[in-house]
């Protein structure tokens, strides 16, 4: 619990930061001002671009060349920061003040071992002894959860999974009990069990040793269930600040209402009841299993090949105009799946579309591929980077569809996912991501599809974006009576937008359940779990201020 009579042990005011640029001076902050005593946790919410890491970078001391800080001070229990000289800055970090950022990959060296890493921090900031340091890493990482700590210590990072690594970065920000830690996006890389269980070792954590903490999000729902206090800041500005309770009941200002209203809410149903379920389905799932090969060295010798199973004799339909969703934790099967049936995966088993049987890649000819349209979940990893907008658009116009009047053609198309028609003239790169994936949509829609595969396609958007892809796409549902799979780690995304989900696990397909009742008490174990790991909708309840 924070102790408000305190000073705070980070105190930010009247900080404004900018940005040099060819084109021009970006006002990246302007007047921030911030206070976190010891003990509490106070959350930051913004859209992407908001400032919110630029605010994390200015308080690490880890500014670019181009940035100004033109007013203000940041203090740390008291110590101007800004006045630090580098040295002391390198050594106050990780030591006084540490960072746990969104993505541990990137947080962690490929070719030093765990424990090399971690021990180094203790060496450096405690002054340990290299085998007091090792000692204590395992103890370390035994007190945030690894169940085999000395066997971590000898991993090296690739060997070890995302929710592994994470809890390594979180063990190295505590180890030397730092009076300050900033958390940025920790959990978006997770998938939602880890996620849970990552944020609930921080609030244990946290508790346990009083530290006082940033938590950097855009996901409201988690920072309700997290946060004594939430700052929402817009185009660098703070704009609201306040107790949790207070700010999701009552917000003050127009821009903390709407990023409140986007969280998806499981409540507020966007689908009207499952379509009719007569007749055959669109498509039928029959016992498809997917298996990828893999050689070893000692495999490669005798001629064996183990085989690692990615789906294993999955069954499962589609009506037509219906939305199944599909959920489960990173490595369940969801888009091995989805690769299976738009021929990027071999299989075994059968796919039968619209009574047609479909046995591999030889049946999924230029009909079924029509048909059978994919969402990926990065746009920029699908989207040709040296081709306008219009180059990408024009293809599969002219691959399912008429060529004649192209301009005019790809002009509707932009216009018919809410994006201007001189869009077509640009590159992906000067596109925002929720543009980008506007663009992914457009071509998926351009061949008239019958069933349109989306594989995590909001997972990397804000809040407020996310919402509105998510109209989108159920305005262009309603309007070509479009058939979805969607793949998703946000169960109370998918229960406001499916009519079914189907739950999977390692492989396995555990259950499909109507979206309004998959959190009835009777459902399968697993299924269960899932649900309870959800956070609840922002507002719904929210911990002691």
């Amino acid at each position: 619990m924070a102790d408000l009579q305190q000073p705070p042990v980070l105190d930010i005011r009247g900080y404004s930061l900018d940005y040099e640029a060819p084109n021009g001076t970006f006002h990246a902050l302007k007047d921030i001002n911030l206070s976190v005593p010891r003990g509490e946790i106070l959350g930051l919410v913004g859209e992407s671009g908001s400032g919110k890491t630029s605010l994390a970078w200015s308080i690490m001391r880890y500014l670019p060349k181009n940035a100004r800080e033109t007013a203000g001070t940041i203090l740390l229990s008291g110590e101007d920061l800004m006045k630090k000289s580098v040295s002391e800055i390198e050594t106050m970090r990780g030591k006084r003040i540490s960072m746990v950022f969104q993505d541990p990959s990137t947080s962690l060296n490929p070719t030093l071992s765990l424990g090399t890493q971690l021990s180094e921090v203790l060496t450096r900031h405690r002054g340990l002894t290299r085998r007091q340091a090792w000692r204590e890493g395992e103890a370390m990482l035994a007190r945030v959860g690894l169940k085999t700590p000395a066997a971590m210590m000898q991993r090296m990072p690739h060997e070890a999974s995302g929710g592994e690594k994470q809890r390594v970065v979180i063990a190295a920000a505590f180890a030397c009990n730092p009076e300050c830690i900033l958390f940025d996006e920790p959990t978006t890389a997770l998938d939602v069990i880890t996620a849970r269980q990552i944020l609930d070792l921080f609030v244990e954590l946290q508790a346990e040793t009083g530290v006082a903490s940033l938590y950097i999000s855009h996901d409201l729902a988690l920072v309700a269930r997290t946060a004594q206090r939430v700052a929402v800041i817009r185009r660098g500005e703070i704009v609201e600040q306040g107790p949790v309770n207070a700010i999701f009941a009552q917000a003050q200002q127009a821009y903390t209402r709407e990023l409140i209203a986007a969280v998806p809410d499981p409540r507020r149903r966007l689908v009207e009841t499952r379509p009719d379920v007569s007749g055959d389905a669109l498509v039928k799932v029959e016992e498809v299993s997917v298996h990828y090969g893999r050689t070893g060295f000692f495999s490669s010798l005798t001629g064996t090949r183990e085989r690692v199973t990615g789906n294993r004799a999955v069954s499962l339909d589609i009506r037509r105009g219906e939305i199944l969703g599909i959920v489960g934790e990173s490595g369940s099967g969801k888009s091995t799946l989805a690769k299976a049936m738009t021929g990027l995966n071999r299989f075994e088993g059968r796919i039968w579309f619209d009574g047609r049987p479909i046995t591999g890649l030889k049946d999924m000819d230029t009909a079924y591929r029509k048909d059978v349209q994919i969402i990926f979940q990065h746009p920029d990893a699908s989207l040709n980077p040296r081709q306008k907008i219009r180059e990408i658009l024009s293809r599969p116009l002219k691959l399912y569809g008429s060529a004649a009047q192209l301009d005019q053609q790809i002009g509707d198309m932009l216009e018919r996912v809410r994006l201007p028609r001189t869009h077509a003239d640009r590159y992906p790169h000067q596109l925002s991501g929720g543009e980008k994936q506007r663009v992914a949509i457009a071509r998926a829609f351009a061949s008239r599809p019958r069933l349109v595969i989306c594989d995590e396609i909001t997972s990397a958007l804000d809040v407020s974006v996310q919402a509105s892809v998510i109209e989108l796409l159920l305005d262009l549902q309603k309007q070509s009576d479009t058939a979805y799979l969607f793949i998703t780690h946000d169960l109370n995304l998918i229960r406001q937008i499916a009519h079914r989900i189907a739950v999977m696990y390692r492989g396995d397909l555990i259950e499909i359940a109507d979206a309004e009742t998959i959190d009835s008490p009777d459902r399968a174990e697993y299924t269960r779990r899932l649900i309870q790991t959800v956070a609840p909708p922002a507002g719904a309840t929210h911990p002691s201020s």
